[in-house]
């Protein structure tokens, strides 16, 4: 189970390196976030909001309750 604030304040702080993709599970998404610096910014904005909004779920598909 992965908490959702922490996925948040990953994504803030360090998305444009793909930790919050680490985070939740999605290890082959988040190394290509790594290599491309978040989709050049655009991958790491949809994230953020994604996360905000509801619309991005851990690997494991639930959030800490």
């Amino acid at each position: 189970m992965k908490n959702k604030t922490v996925a948040i304040v990953l994504a803030i702080l360090v998305g444009e390196f793909g930790i919050d993709r680490f985070y939740t599970g999605h290890i082959g998404l988040g190394v290509v976030k790594l290599l491309t610096f978040g989709g050049f910014g655009i991958w790491w904005l949809i994230d953020i909001i994604m996360l905000l909004t509801g619309k991005y779920e851990p690997k494991n598909g639930s959030w800490e309750a």
